[in-house]
């Protein structure tokens, strides 16, 4: 008879272990899981455009950004030109 109840005990480990796991990790998960300060917050997410005059600020924008970064280029290549003559293999 000890046998069977053995076997009895055994068989309940067997099906509420995956059950305690199971409870233990699926309740409170938004606490116990979570990592603080990840996502970022609406006013630091890029906004986009919706009505035209907004489209119109966003292209001159991207415009001067583009004007500002090519005068820039143009400039180091002025100064490296200046520096020292004229490189590369012409003959």
């Amino acid at each position: 008879m000890a046998g069977l109840n053995l076997e009895v005990f055994k068989f309940g480990v067997y099906v509420m272990f995956p059950i305690g796991i199971m409870y233990y990790f699926g309740t409170n998960l938004d606490n116990r899981f979570s990592v603080p300060e990840f996502w970022p917050r609406p006013e630091e997410c890029n906004k986009l455009p919706r009505d035209r005059e907004e489209l119109k600020i966003e292209y001159d924008r991207m415009l001067a950004r583009q004007r500002f970064k090519q005068a820039r280029f143009e400039e180091e290549q002025r100064a490296r030109g200046e520096g020292g003559g004229r490189s590369g293999n012409d003959s």
